[in-house]
């Protein structure tokens, strides 16, 4: 072997060395830019410009979206402040304000239609409903509630609208002139017997 080709041989690992410690420094070196990263970032956060960016960024629509929708401890967070104690009675307080009541049960309209529909499909709810309406005194608390003024002042104004209605009018009219052509189609009749 020629003084050429050994320097050549003794070159390559001592190439390939070099590269491998070069690398090693490397990953060292993006360990530590990454601890040096992260520390400033959490610095930054905990200044007060970093406070206010993070809360501009939360007040920001599809950020708070995202956040509530994705995050699995923010749903538990959630559902344990729900079953709580203090959640029942904040909950309590929140649904006496009629505009939060409102706003909130038209939100789930959809998803109750939906559960309610589901349910009068399923035979023990049917079952449980019908077990309900024959008991004596859902009969008797529905007699009292037709009884008070302001259901049939609901009724009335049902009547009222359905009145005024041309296609319900046309309909009545319908009925009464069948209604009379039989009672004089009856007369006719009782008067050819005799």
């Amino acid at each position: 072997m020629s003084k050429k080709n050994w320097k050549v041989l003794l070159a390559l690992p001592l190439l390939g060395l070099l590269v491998l410690a070069g690398c090693a420094q490397t990953e060292a070196q993006q360990n530590a830019d990454y601890e040096g990263t992260k520390k400033m970032v959490i610095d930054l956060l905990k200044t007060d410009e970093g406070k206010k960016a993070f809360h501009e960024l939360i007040a920001e629509e599809d950020m708070r979206e995202e956040l509530v929708m994705d995050s699995d401890f923010v749903k538990k967070t959630i559902q344990d402040t729900l079953t709580s104690e203090e959640g029942k009675t904040f909950w309590q307080e929140v649904m006496k304000d009629p505009e939060f009541a409102k706003t909130f049960a038209e939100s789930m309209q959809s998803e109750n239609e939906k559960i309610l529909k589901s349910l009068m499909k399923d035979p023990e709810y049917q079952q449980m409903m019908m077990d309900i309406l024959k008991d004596p005194q859902m009969g008797e608390q529905a007699l009292e509630l037709m009884k008070s003024k302001e259901y049939r002042e609901q009724i009335m104004g049902i009547m009222n609208e359905a009145l005024e209605s041309p296609y319900f009018a046309s309909k009545m009219t319908d009925l009464m002139s069948k209604a009379m052509e039989k009672q004089t189609k009856g007369q006719d009749q009782n008067k050819e017997g005799s």
